[in-house]
This record gives C-alpha cells, structure tokens and sequence, in this order.
C-alpha cells in the first residue's frame, strides 16, 4: 500500500435498540480479552481505560441472551477474565459477518477509492476548528 492511501473497508455494527451489541471496537476489544485473560490487560492493549473497557463489556454482556465475558477476583493472580462460550460463538460469527461483507462489496470498495480525495480529508475550514 502507497503512503498516501488509506484502508477502505466496510465496518459492521450490530445494533440492539440504542445500543451497539457488537461492532469493530467490542470485536476486538473481546479478542484482546481471550489474549491477555484480563480486562484491565485487554484495555493496557488497546490503549483504553479500564472504565471503558468494563463499561463495553457491560453493554456486551447485555446485549445477548447470556454474558460475553465472566470475570472472577481476588485470588493470588488477581482475578481476571474470560470468554464465555457464548463469547466465543459471538466472535467468530461477527468476524465470519465481516468477511462476507468485506467480500460482498470488494468491487464497489475499489470503485469506491477512486472517488476519494488522496491522502485523507481536506482540514477543516477556519471556523471550524
């Protein structure tokens, strides 16, 4: 990929009423959780408060018929977390979603990039910044 180009890819969401069930964010929020076994290290990961990590996995937890993500405390290593099976399924169902979107509009993505200014948006205009 040249310098000035930039990645051009549909990003699926899954809505729940107001909420996003699952989207890009949670999706890889949930992998760094099975990586790393903790929520607190998922967020350390992704460069995200612990606040806003429990607070995804909250919305997550809720948004389908049984939790995501179980955590445990206290113990000699602290605690931590885990995917549930369900956790599990979700992830893998939601990238499986993504590659066939991803598949289903590669033609009209490359059709697409041309019709995109090179390097990014123009800044905004005084007024607005």
């Amino acid at each position: 990929m040249k310098k000035h180009e930039h990645v051009i890819a549909p990003r699926l969401r899954v809505l729940l009423a107001e909420a996003i069930a699952i989207g890009p964010g949670k999706a890889a929020l949930l992998q760094e959780i099975r990586n790393h076994g903790s929520i607190s290290a998922a967020a350390r990961a992704m460069d995200m408060s612990y606040r806003r990590a429990w607070l995804l996995v909250d919305t997550m937890n809720r948004s389908f018929i049984g939790p995501l993500v179980e955590t445990s405390t206290g113990g000699s290593k602290g605690g931590g977390a885990t995917l549930t099976g369900l956790g599990t399924e979700v992830l893998q169902r939601y990238g499986d979603m993504e590659k066939r979107a991803s598949d289903a509009l590669a033609e009209d993505i490359v059709r697409f990039r041309d019709l995109l200014r090179p390097g990014g948006p123009l800044p905004p205009p005084e007024a607005d910044r």
